[in-house]
């Protein structure tokens, strides 16, 4: 497992958890809820250190994976939370349940500090899905996967932890099993990724850029959990999977 070798963007707000089970950031408002379940916890954010290719990089210094990437803060009613989620069209993004849920306003930003808006977030029942309209157009979108990944692919994670910069970790997937927090049908992808707070709904990678799977959670081994995208795909394909996502207001 390697550390995180790239990273732009800047704090935007100081985090403490709201729940050790989920990877969300918030800021200091309401007491936060005990932990579900005690075994999924943060550990402290690794030191982001750049090591990509410059010759894989666009004109503005940034790769395909860190274009498509998108930081979403959610302003609810008492709370203010973040989260990560990836671009999958022009107008739409990927993101997890939990990190729209109870949302009076969503803030996106790009990995250029583009702010964007947003137009409607809908939510999946069966698993820790999310998907968001912007008005604006996002930078770029990468390609879903046709199939899961294996046990000891290469997998690698970009998002923002802590809500803070925009991070790429490296790993593998190093099992499936049956989701540990109930929020997903069937198995998840367990990875050894580094993920933290604030990287729920980060996109999973494969050594060709394509999405894999979503970032959910993680144990308090450091090992993260995944949404596989052959989940991702069914209920994407599926007009009915999706609802409008309830708002705290």
């Amino acid at each position: 497992m390697s550390a995180p070798r790239t990273a732009r963007g800047a704090a935007r707000c100081a985090t403490l958890l709201v729940a050790p089970a989920v990877l969300a950031g918030c800021a200091l408002l309401p007491a936060p809820p005990a932990p579900v379940p005690t075994s999924v916890v943060p550990t402290a954010v690794p030191v982001p250190v750049a090591t990509a290719d410059a010759t894989q990089l666009s004109p503005d210094g940034f790769d395909a994976a860190q274009r498509m990437a998108v930081r979403i803060r959610n302003i609810g009613c008492g709370a203010l939370s973040t989260g990560s989620g990836f671009a999958i069209d022009e107008h739409t993004l990927v993101t997890n349940r939990h990190v729209v849920a109870d949302s009076a306003q969503l803030e996106l930003s790009t990995y250029d500090g583009r702010d964007l808006a947003a137009e409607a977030a809908s939510t999946a029942a069966l698993a820790d899905l999310a998907v968001v309209r912007t008005v604006d157009p996002l930078p770029q979108a990468p390609v879903l996967a046709d199939a899961d990944p294996a046990v000891g692919d290469p997998v690698t994670v970009v998002g923002y932890p802590l809500g803070r910069q925009l991070t790429v970790t490296d790993g593998r997937v190093v099992a499936t099993v049956t989701d540990p927090l109930h929020e997903n049908l069937g198995e998840v992808l367990v990875t050894d990724a580094p993920v933290e707070p604030g990287s729920s709904g980060s996109a999973a990678l494969d050594a060709s850029g394509r999405v894999i799977g979503v970032v959910y959670a993680k144990n308090s081994l450091g090992l993260s959990f995944v949404v596989p995208v052959s989940t991702l795909r069914t209920l994407l394909a599926d007009s009915a999977a999706f609802a409008p996502a309830p708002s705290c207001g």
